[in-house]
């Protein structure tokens, strides 16, 4: 039986009412109600007989006069809106949003904990409906205080969050690094240099798919080819493949775990005139144009814009099973780089 205490007969039904009678999820009533996701047809005339049998009615008003909430509103906090990846993630998800009739504010954070937590704050207070936030590297247990009153859904992308409990949507960064690293060892090349852009989780994992693939096929890792960048840029990235390509016993590839590390990498060797082997993590555009066309490890951007979103409608209409992780594959797009040989 339900431990939920016995609705009054008088009182409005409500999406619940209408999956218990349908025998279908919450969140299913969620996507026809708001005609987002995919529904089976049978599955959907079932909601629909629910819906009209009971006389549900999606109260606007009343949703949007809940405590920090408005119906009509969702938070989207992201990092540098100057990299093509967030830009294309918001594009996704407010492309959601829009379709199922929610307004998106748009804030960025930067990788500063201190406008994280102020733009959370600030988001909540103008009673958005939900929340869709790429974390930074610090401990998130804020959000249970300034969110606790509220109860306001979040969901994180990209990132897991330290310290918060919620769903989140990342791509498989580790798989992605392993993939690359081991493309380029079939090409017969042993010394391969890895550069990480600033990240406690995603380049972070492109690192540990890296160290996998080499102990995987036997190659001792050399602490001089792996370096870590204090701030990812393409200028830092460029200087530092300037150094490994010049030095006693240079790299004949390199990995470079970001776009921009691999605009920094691929300058690098026009300047040295060098011929080595690159495959770089996320695609950018003309990489297919170059003369030499770049061999990249790539997801699918938009899907995690469009998942979050999708994720975040659901819990705003009551969906409210266990904090969900999905995971998105990646793959590997040969193009020309990253098929060097070892010369």
């Amino acid at each position: 039986m339900s431990s939920r205490p016995p609705r009054h007969q008088n009182a409005r039904p409500t999406m619940r009412d209408v999956a218990e009678r349908a025998g279908v999820a919450v969140v299913t009533v969620s996507r026809v109600v708001n005609g987002i996701g995919t529904v089976r047809e049978e599955t959907a005339e079932r909601v629909n007989a629910a819906i009209s049998a009971i006389g549900y009615q999606r109260n606007e008003i009343a949703r949007s006069l809940r405590p920090g909430q408005n119906s009509m509103t969702i938070g989207l906090l992201l990092g540098d809106l100057t990299n093509p990846f967030y830009a294309s993630l918001a594009k996704a998800a407010v492309e959601v949003a829009n379709r199922a009739g929610y307004a998106v504010l748009l804030s960025t954070a930067d990788e500063d904990p201190e406008v994280e937590r102020r733009a959370v704050g600030e988001l909540i207070g103008r009673r958005v409906a939900g929340l869709i936030i790429v974390p930074d590297q610090g401990d998130h247990a804020f959000l249970n205080e300034i969110n606790g009153h509220d109860h306001v859904p979040i969901v994180f992308v990209d990132r897991p969050a330290t310290g918060a409990e919620a769903d989140v949507v990342l791509v498989d960064n580790e798989d992605g690094g392993h993939k690359a690293t081991q493309h380029l060892i079939d090409q017969g090349h042993r010394r391969i240099a890895i550069l990480v852009a600033p990240s406690y989780y995603s380049t972070g994992r492109r690192l540990r798919g890296y160290r996998k693939a080499l102990r995987r096929s036997g190659i001792s890792p050399d602490n001089d080819l792996v370096v870590t960048l204090s701030r990812g840029t393409a200028e830092e990235a460029e200087s530092a493949t300037h150094t490994l390509l010049t030095s006693d016993r240079p790299p004949t590839a390199v990995f470079s775990t970001t776009g921009f590390l691999t605009e920094g990498v691929l300058r690098a060797c026009r300047q040295l005139q060098t011929t080595v082997a690159v495959v770089g993590f996320d695609d950018f555009k003309l990489a297919d144009m170059l003369p030499t066309p770049v061999t990249v490890v790539t997801s699918d951007t938009e899907e995690l814009g469009r998942h979050a979103a999708h994720l975040l409608l659901d819990r705003i209409n009551g969906d409210d099973a266990p904090s969900r992780r999905v995971v998105l594959p990646v793959q590997l797009i040969a193009r020309g780089t990253g098929e060097i040989g070892h010369p």
